[in-house]
């Protein structure tokens, strides 16, 4: 990873609002991890070990039932990813694919509910920031449903 450590984490936007002791928390629990262009981070229906920081590059959610894969959304440097990850006892429900060379912030979601458990401040301060990524990722999905149906709908006459 060519930024260390420490500094992508500070310097990412998930960081951003933690105090520096959490940043230090959140720290020790991070490794750095690289995937190349049309890698898969993980498959739908694995089991959910790790929560991602996107550092650089660019990685696809897609789902991928028996008809197809399809696009979900994608994520790129700033963002996070596999939240869910954090809440234990589930599967993936999307895939994850590196759409180019892409160095991420892997995080033990196993470890990370230890941390929130041992530190309840430091537990509500990431459950809220993974509650706003998850209603940012649900807007974002709104606006493209309505994008996809609203002129249909409108040349129906609804």
């Amino acid at each position: 990873m060519n930024t260390p450590m420490p500094m992508a984490l500070t310097q990412h936007p998930f960081a951003q609002g933690f105090e520096p002791r959490e940043i230090g928390q959140l720290a020790a629990l991070a490794r750095p991890v690289r995937f190349a262009k049309d890698e898969i981070v993980y498959r739908e229906g694995e089991e959910c070990d790790d929560f991602y920081l996107v550092v650089s590059g660019r990685v696809i959610l897609e789902i991928t039932p028996s008809s197809g894969t399809f696009t979900f959304g994608t994520v790129e440097a700033g963002d996070e990813f596999g939240w869910t990850a954090v809440l234990g006892s589930h599967d993936r429900v999307l895939q994850a694919r590196a759409l180019q060379d892409t160095e991420v912030l892997a995080f033990d979601a196993a470890r990370l509910r230890e941390l929130c458990e041992s530190d309840p401040a430091f537990g509500y301060d990431l459950m809220r920031k993974l509650l706003a990524a998850a209603v940012e990722r649900l807007q974002a999905v709104r606006l493209e449903v309505m994008d996809l149906y609203y002129p249909v709908a409108r040349r129906a006459g609804a």
